[in-house]
């Protein structure tokens, strides 16, 4: 994806050059975007643009994820008794940019933003064997549903290209950025049967899921007869990259 991202920039970039004027401001002050790559992802995002001067604009976008199995999931959550993993969410992005280069709306910018991220987990089943002597090895799958909520800042860095004879069509090549914040959120499992757990098999169960390799979160588990609950109260790391097609009007 990278590759492809910088070989399309330089592409991009020629014929921006060939085609080079002293920027103006022409009226056209709205630009409407949709973000391509996301889609191979399933994250449909869209976003709106108003260029505010030669240098200064602002972008609200919104995206969207369908429920469906979470993308590249294994590369995060590394053990074998869990699957069945769903998701779903939305998150809503607010970036100011400041433009480096030919200015409205033309060229490399800056972008600091912030980004408020929704997800909801469903059907996580966590395939629990029991190690109470009276219950050996009996295999109880538990499947937890959830939601979690995330705020953070971040950098992005980015060049955006007026295409046409008109410039009405819009390139935005988002290079790289990066954002850091807090996520909070709550995950319960119910056991499936009508026999509660053992105070053996709580104390086994919580430590197996404490034991879990779950490398991108920070929780605390707790459990009872009927199952456990999830507490996550973690930093927030995400990375933004990716490429944007749109109109200006």
């Amino acid at each position: 994806m990278k590759k492809l991202t910088i070989i399309l920039a330089v592409i991009v970039s020629g014929i921006a050059k060939s085609q080079q004027t002293n920027a103006s401001d022409d009226g056209k002050r709205n630009l409407v975007k949709m973000n391509l790559t996301g889609v191979v992802f399933r994250n449909f995002q869209f976003a709106y643009e108003r260029t505010i001067s030669k240098r200064f604009g602002v972008q609200a976008s919104y995206g969207f994820i369908p429920s469906g199995k979470i993308p590249l999931v294994n590369e995060y959550i590394k053990d074998d008794d869990i699957s069945n993993i769903k998701m779903s969410g939305n998150n809503f992005t607010l970036e100011p940019r400041v433009y480096l280069g030919r200015g409205y709306g033309h060229g490399f910018y800056l972008s600091p933003y912030y980004r408020y991220s929704h997800f909801i987990i469903d059907n996580l089943t966590y395939n629990y064997t029991s190690e109470d002597p009276a219950h050996s090895g009996e295999k109880i799958p538990i499947a937890f549903t959830g939601k979690t909520n995330a705020n953070s800042v971040g950098l992005m860095i980015g060049a955006q290209w007026l295409l046409g004879r008109q410039d009405n069509w819009v390139l935005d090549v988002w290079f790289i950025g990066g954002h850091y914040g807090g996520a909070t959120g709550t995950i319960s499992g119910m056991v499936p049967t009508s026999r509660p757990l053992t105070a053996a098999e709580q104390t086994q169960l919580r430590k197996d899921i404490e034991d879990l390799d779950i490398s991108l979160f920070d929780y605390k588990v707790t459990t009872n007869e009927r199952g456990a609950t999830i507490d996550l109260d973690s930093g927030w790391l995400g990375v933004r990259s990716g490429i944007s097609f749109g109109y200006r009007f």
